[in-house]
């Protein structure tokens, strides 16, 4: 269905993002259904993760600076005793150890609170990060491994909230540019087993919340007049002097 000449779409759309789609999945099953090209998204999620991906439709393109460099929030889950290449359980198994038998939550805890606070991460080889022009992954699918330069994250939550061997649960709120992969694979270094990501869900970016998000599948099958309504405009979405 084509959008009408007169109704002009413009402002931001949040879309709960299933599992196995990229955000350019994402940025095209939209652009189809609006049929229109100016959409782009406020921060990447990986196509094994689900949850809130804030879209920006129209003119709200001009603000992308501005909302992908707002804070985040996750819930997941971390398996330990197994490492992978890409750090998740998209990749390859390169390790499996016994998880040590006195491993308990509050253990967990105390090594999870030594990632919080002010630091620098270093990129994973397998994310779309590029150098020299090349995103990361491709290089990394080639069996190259080439040097990354740290970036400053801050974590401010990265609490474990059940443990059952192997799994543990948790919610973690970080800055903009936080792989939460990697800090799935550093805890399971810190802890000794190795450990990797095995489900991941953002929750929150900023104030926009999941639970105003409807699920990808359910704005396909609305109405670009229910759509519209849908839509957050720019201005209450970032501060006036942005705009």
């Amino acid at each position: 269905m084509n959008a009408p000449s007169s109704l002009t779409l413009e402002g931001i759309l949040l879309v709960d993002k299933p599992t196995g789609f990229t955000s350019h999945d994402v940025v095209a099953r939209l652009r189809r259904k609006l049929q229109m090209k100016q959409i782009g998204h406020a921060g990447t999620l990986d196509p094994m993760a689900t949850g809130l991906l804030v879209m920006l439709i129209g003119r709200a393109t001009k603000v992308s600076q501005y909302l992908t460099s707002l804070d985040k929030e996750y819930e997941g889950s971390i398996r330990f005793g197994l490492k992978t290449d890409s750090y998740d359980l998209e990749g390859e198994t390169i390790a499996e150890n016994p998880v040590p038998k006195d491993l308990t939550l509050e253990k967990i805890q105390t090594a999870a609170n030594t990632f919080t606070g002010d630091q620098y991460q270093t990129p994973p080889m397998f994310s779309a990060k590029k150098i020299k022009g090349v995103p990361l992954y491709k290089l990394a699918r080639k069996g190259k491994e080439v040097e990354r330069e740290p970036r400053f994250i801050h974590v401010s939550r990265f609490n474990i909230t059940d443990w059952k061997t192997p799994e543990a649960t948790f919610s973690l709120a970080c800055s903009k540019g936080t792989y939460v992969r990697s800090l799935a694979h550093d805890l399971g270094e810190k802890i000794g087993c190795g450990a990797t990501l095995s489900a991941l869900r953002r929750t929150a970016t900023d104030r926009f919340r999941i639970e105003q998000a409807p699920t990808l599948e359910a704005i396909e099958q609305m109405s670009l007049i229910e759509l519209r309504r849908l839509l957050i405009p720019v201005y209450q979405a970032v501060p006036s002097h942005v705009l």
